[in-house]
């Protein structure tokens, strides 16, 4: 079998978000799996790290690639990204999830298109996809 070297990497510099949210790394977790699941990503495995006196990291590795955050809750930033190769899985989605779970007042975000030759670098429409429960 034959793959396909095409990839997409989303990343995202959030500002304005609430501090408590970006300070708990059990809870960024949980919303990071939910944002893998909500792409159509397979989650191999995840790693969080609670910082003193605070920010978290949260890295969930995909079989198709990463999604990870790391924040720092006294600025109210939070830096996102997610790789995926292939086309079925979209890492924009899981971005999105994230944006509408954090609510940041600010957003700074840019796609890039890898495994094609030369990088193409796009800047994506962020929406705050609405969570259906």
């Amino acid at each position: 079998m034959e793959y396909s070297t095409f990839g997409r990497h989303v990343a995202v510099d959030t500002w304005g978000v609430d501090f408590d949210l970006l300070n708990n790394a059990e809870w960024l977790q949980a919303q990071m799996v939910e944002a893998a699941e909500v792409c159509g990503a397979t989650v191999l495995s995840v790693q969080s790290k609670q910082f003193e006196p605070q920010g978290a990291t949260v890295l969930v590795l995909l079989s198709e690639s990463h999604l990870s955050i790391h924040t720092y809750p006294e600025k109210g930033f939070a830096a996102l990204d997610c790789y995926t190769c292939g086309e079925t899985v979209d890492p924009q989605l899981a971005i999105e999830h994230m944006l509408s779970v954090l609510k940041p007042e600010v957003t700074h975000a840019k796609k890039l298109v890898r495994g094609m030759g030369e990088l193409q670098v796009e800047t994506p429409v962020m929406k705050q996809a609405q969570l259906v429960k």
